[in-house]
């Protein structure tokens, strides 16, 4: 398929999207012949497709359209063309990584900077190194049964996550150049899922050197690279930094940067963006909070490693909308079960424990 965020010297993965088109196939009911009967293809062009040897990729645009909108009348859910779509763009970046290792790639060809990440890519790019199925593709529900033992997600080598993993270590150490601040954060963020010791110490030694000091109000670089830093230790066992970043950020401009990144990872905030700078701005009335609400309150889980920042969000969020609990009472139920649920658990601190006293008074106000 013809794409802008291709890279210099990137070999193709499928791998992402073969097995979105797999789970597409299944929700339609229909067998890999069967469907090869209603494209008029070979049973064999299905296969590769599926197991990511032909990726999709490679098929021209009109040629992708085309599959997505067959797969929709198929039978498949109507949102198939974009989850197809999407997966695409995450083999683009497992692909480049992969390929490249410890290679540099410039900003302006990487895949990984070509847009600020919205969860549900984000989700897609992790799935082989996780095995987590993402969330927007549990309305790929099959209705033919299952053959044998079969791959339950789309899975790499280890060498390939390595490889993977070292190319993102080498644009984070690499990537210092204004230019390249989108690319580089987005890679920090994702050696949040690497589990080698060596890189972990990386992530302790980021984090030191971007917290020295509080990052200054609109500096957005800044902020968000300590944000990333903070996120990925958390994801690697230690919420600590997480902890320390809510608390020197609370009540400075950052929680606006905060809120617009929310909005904008969960689709809240619409159209891309191709660098961190529209977090700076407010967008009065280009978002109502009430999507974001209901995915924050979804993860205030004491068993998440974000839960500071998923909290101290939620805090934020009401703060600057309080419609958001006037206007909806099941949002006031749903909140309201979350914060029971959380302070009978250990993994509140004092700010913790503060700001579930304030989403209480809150709840009480809107509840008169």
């Amino acid at each position: 398929m013809a794409t802008l965020t291709g890279s210099q010297g990137s070999r193709a993965s499928g791998v992402v999207a073969g097995y979105v088109l797999k789970l597409a196939r299944q929700s339609a009911g229909l067998t890999q012949d069967r469907l090869a009967e209603a494209l008029a293809a070979d049973v064999t062009t299905i296969q590769g497709w599926e197991s990511g040897r032909r990726p999709l990729s490679a098929m021209t645009t009109g040629d992708f359209v085309r599959l997505g909108a067959r797969l929709t009348r198929l039978g498949a859910p109507p949102a198939t063309g974009r989850r197809l779509h999407e997966a695409v763009e995450a083999d683009l970046v497992l692909g480049a990584g992969i390929t490249a290792a410890g290679q540099w790639i410039e900003p302006d060809a990487h895949p990984l900077a070509a847009q600020v990440h919205r969860h549900s890519l984000t989700n897609l790019i992790t799935w082989p190194l996780t095995g987590m199925l993402p969330p927007q593709l549990a309305e790929f529900t099959p209705r033919i049964p299952r053959r044998g033992p079969v791959a339950r997600h789309p899975s790499v080598s280890a060498d390939a996550k390595n490889r993977f993993y070292d190319h993102l270590l080498t644009v984070a150490e690499r990537g210092i150049r204004p230019q390249a601040a989108l690319l580089r954060r987005q890679a920090v963020y994702l050696l949040g899922f690497d589990r080698r010791p060596h890189v972990t110490d990386w992530l302790y030694d980021e984090w030191r050197r971007v917290s020295r000091r509080r990052p200054p109000d609109g500096d957005i670089p800044a902020l968000m690279v300590a944000r990333s830093a903070s996120v990925a230790l958390a994801s690697a066992g230690d919420s600590t930094r997480l902890h320390d970043f809510v608390t020197t950020t609370s009540g400075t401009a950052a929680e606006v940067a905060n809120l617009n990144y929310w909005a904008y990872r969960t689709g809240e905030l619409t159209g891309d963006q191709t660098s961190d700078d529209f977090m700076a701005h407010d967008h009065p009335g280009q978002w109502a909070g009430v999507r974001l609400l209901r995915h924050l309150i979804a993860r205030l889980d004491p068993a998440l490693p974000h839960l500071p920042l998923n909290l101290h969000t939620v805090h934020a969020l009401v703060a600057s909308r309080p419609v958001l609990l006037t206007g909806w009472p099941g949002i006031r139920t749903s909140l309201t079960v979350a914060l029971d649920r959380i302070a009978s658990s250990d993994a509140l601190t004092r700010t913790g424990h503060d700001q579930v006293a304030g989403l209480r008074y809150a709840l009480r106000i809107a509840n008169r």
